[in-house]
């Protein structure tokens, strides 16, 4: 699992840019300029927004996630090294990039939307 990986995913989505806003090289992903998904300069993992904080604590409780630093508490860093066969697949990685994606994509303002690819 890695940065390629995610990056693939992310770029399929409707809508989906990627940028690098604080410089370092960060891959933040957004929808409609409101960010869903970063991975951070390290590369240790990608960052993803859950429905609400109960979920995210939920996953880091069962192991499946860890606090994303410099986030909000709804948000959880997937990290690169527990991915892989005999731990976290690349379709449960897949399914917490595309919830964000939703998560944030259907905050957006309905003008914003309508603009989007469906």
């Amino acid at each position: 699992m890695s940065r390629d990986f995610v990056n693939k995913v992310c770029a399929t989505l409707p809508g989906s840019e990627v940028s690098d806003p604080w410089g370092g090289g960060h891959d933040a992903w957004k929808v409609g300029g409101k960010m869903f998904a970063c991975i951070g300069s390290m590369g240790t993992g990608v960052s993803v927004k859950t429905p609400d904080i109960d979920s995210a604590t939920m996953l880091i409780d069962l192991g499946r996630a860890i606090k994303a630093p410099y986030f909000h508490r709804s948000w959880v860093l997937v990290p690169f090294d527990r991915i892989g066969p005999e731990d976290i697949d690349e379709e449960e990685v897949r399914d917490r990039l595309e919830t964000s994606y939703r998560l944030v994509r259907s905050k957006l303002a309905k003008k914003v939307q309508a603009g989007l690819e469906p």
